[in-house]
């Protein structure tokens, strides 16, 4: 089997397995081996982080996407669970309001994304255009 054919292992839960990388490419194959309802509602909140944050980086590292604003530091990161998507602000705790999920890290939030309950992207939009203007984290 060549490497362009071999479909990607999904891990407990669901979530993509894909090799790190950087750029767009590798998160457009997460994307692409996301399960279900999932990879259609990533795929759009990915073209809607692009649009507000216009070259952002992007990487793949622990088989999750992640979003940047300079080099090596991101704001933002993605993984895939049986019943939701699971998107990490990273410096979400200084975002107005803040992400609704509490984290044992002290400046993370989270946003779970549920099948049957569609992001607002309004506020996705908003936390997205402020997370972007605060410090990344380095990973």
């Amino acid at each position: 089997m060549s490497e362009t054919s071999a479909k990607p292992v999904l891990l407990s839960g669901g979530n993509p397995q894909i090799p790190k990388g950087y750029g767009d490419a590798p998160v457009q194959a997460w994307i692409a081996a996301a399960p279900g309802w999932k990879r259609a509602v990533w795929g759009r909140l990915d073209r809607l982080i692009g649009e507000i944050v216009p070259g952002v980086r992007k990487a793949v590292k622990w088989n999750s996407p992640l979003y940047g604003v300079e080099e090596g530091t991101w704001f933002l990161g993605v993984h895939v669970y049986e019943r939701y998507l699971k998107v990490s602000f990273f410096r979400g705790a200084e975002l107005e309001p803040p992400p609704p999920v509490g984290s044992k890290q002290k400046h993370v939030r989270y946003l779970h994304i549920h099948e049957d309950e569609a992001p607002d992207e309004a506020q996705f939009a908003d936390w997205v255009r402020q997370a972007s203007r605060l410090p990344g984290e380095r990973m």
